[in-house]
């Protein structure tokens, strides 16, 4: 009886391990799919990614204008005197040949009136001069006949003669005294138009610097009245640093926004680029000038403007931060690379030696004009020792490898390499490699554990570890 109870006994103990033994099992074989299918990488939640998506990229060269009136004239006076009146305000529009301001003509208006009555004696003494010498060509002829008649003396025929010359050369003098009359009266008739200021074109009256009253000096330079400009057309004179003007070329797109209205563009094609720099403080800049219709005179003469030239642009591409290109996650434990000391950093990485063996090889090829480059040499010059130009602004954009670290939904990184085409410096066109909706690395975030010393400090503070101790690691 004692036997059988032992063996019950044991039956019992036997399966109560057994099923301990079966729980235990499953609950590994539980665990271990759920890592293997479910779980997601530790190190995930520490990396900064980006979605790889569709918009819109454009490579710019920025700069700052002014915008200035594509046609304008300084009005100004001829002629000395008070500004007695002035015809119109600030803003106003003018057509060709209005009447603008006139000047006091009292003077003037006498002067012509001089001259005139001087003209009209000359004249007068014009007519007799003529009289005189019809006279003595009567005394000619008579004295002539007289001579063949033998009734006068040769000496009285002489002395007709030589009053019918002196009579004829009077009256040419006189009618030259009558020539300089009538230029010194056109000229005094002129000065009296003069004092009546016209619009020389149709436009807006932009601004007035004199008042109505002052008494403007012609004697030494033409005193400005006002500027009437022709605001239809705006010119944007923008100034462009010589490290950028080499991108820029004539026709390229450009579009710039003003400080009023920052939330519009306008959009025009560069015109010209001056080739005389303004040097200021030692900043060389270059002028670069295109026009943009203003239709509904929303731009206006001196408005500050932000510029951008655009040197390639993209429509519906794929894009990523150019943070995420060549980047590679630092491990676990690993220290970080920008808290190394200069001595202790190695110059080259393996990527960086790889790519830079691979340059040189490529650079080492002979290009498409013959040439070929040598290392240590200048890279513009070919093997016969003569430049060659860099490459101009119209050049195309070359497509240039990249690596990226791609992250799947369990948090895994994968190193891929993609072809990549324009970049803004905050983002790059991917043109081969990756997959919209994808996600790629873009940085790391650092995470500082407060050490025993800081214990005490308030939670968030700045350099602690915390609610505010988070921060994006730089790209390397």
């Amino acid at each position: 009886m004692s036997r059988v109870l032992t063996s019950i006994g044991e039956f019992f103990a036997l399966w109560r391990f057994t099923r301990i033994a079966f729980v235990v099992l499953a609950l590994l074989l539980a665990i271990g799919i759920w890592k293997l299918f479910f779980s997601q990488n530790g190190d995930a939640e520490n990396y900064l990614t980006a979605t790889v998506e569709r918009g819109e990229i454009q490579n710019l060269v920025t700069a700052t204008g002014v915008l200035q009136p594509r046609e304008y004239v300084d009005v100004g006076a001829q002629v000395s005197g008070q500004l007695r009146k002035l015809l119109v305000v600030v803003g106003q529009q003018v057509k060709a040949g209005d009447l603008l301001a006139e000047i006091d003509a009292t003077v003037f208006r006498a002067k012509v009136d001089g001259i005139r009555a001087q003209l009209q004696n000359q004249q007068a003494q014009l007519g007799d001069r003529k009289a005189q010498l019809t006279l003595a060509q009567i005394r000619i002829d008579r004295q002539q006949n007289l001579f063949k008649d033998e009734a006068t003396t040769k000496e009285a025929v002489q002395v007709a003669e030589a009053s019918f010359q002196s009579a004829g050369a009077q009256l040419k003098a006189l009618q030259a005294q009558i020539q300089q009359t009538e230029s010194s009266l056109r000229a005094e008739e002129a000065n009296l138009a003069y004092a009546r200021i016209y619009a020389p074109m149709s436009g807006t009256v932009v601004s007035i610097t004199s008042r109505q009253g002052q008494t403007l000096n012609a004697n030494n330079q033409a005193p400005t009245i006002m500027r009437i400009a022709d605001l239809s057309t705006m010119t944007v004179q923008t100034q462009v640093s010589e490290a950028d003007i080499g991108k820029l070329h004539v026709g390229m797109p450009v579009y710039f926004t003003t400080l009023g209205g920052q939330d519009y563009r306008w959009y025009s094609k560069l015109n010209r680029v001056e080739p005389t720099p303004q040097v200021t403080n030692n900043v060389v800049l270059y002028n670069a000038l295109f026009d943009v219709p203003n239709e509904n005179g929303a731009l206006m003469t001196s408005m500050s403007t932000q510029v951008f030239f655009i040197a390639a642009q993209a429509r519906d591409a794929l894009v990523i931060p150019a943070s995420a290109l060549n980047f590679k996650p630092r491990k676990s434990g690993e220290p970080d690379e920008d808290k190394k000391s200069w001595n202790d950093k190695n110059p080259k990485d393996e990527a960086a030696k790889k790519n830079e063996e691979s340059k040189k090889k490529s650079d080492k090829d002979k290009s498409s004009d013959g040439t070929k480059e040598v290392a240590g040499e200048d890279r513009w010059a070919p093997k016969g020792g003569q430049r060659r130009a860099p490459p101009s602004a119209t050049d195309e954009v070359k497509p240039k490898s990249a690596t990226v670290q791609v992250m799947d939904e369990k948090g895994n990184l994968t190193e891929r390499n993609i072809m990549v085409g324009i970049s803004s410096r905050v983002r790059v066109q991917v043109l081969e490699g990756l997959q919209e909706g994808e996600k790629v690395v873009s940085g790391m975030r650092q995470q500082e554990k407060a050490n025993s010393s800081s214990q005490g400090a308030t939670p968030g503070a700045p350099g602690m570890g915390g609610a505010g101790g988070g921060g994006a690691r730089q790209m390397r």
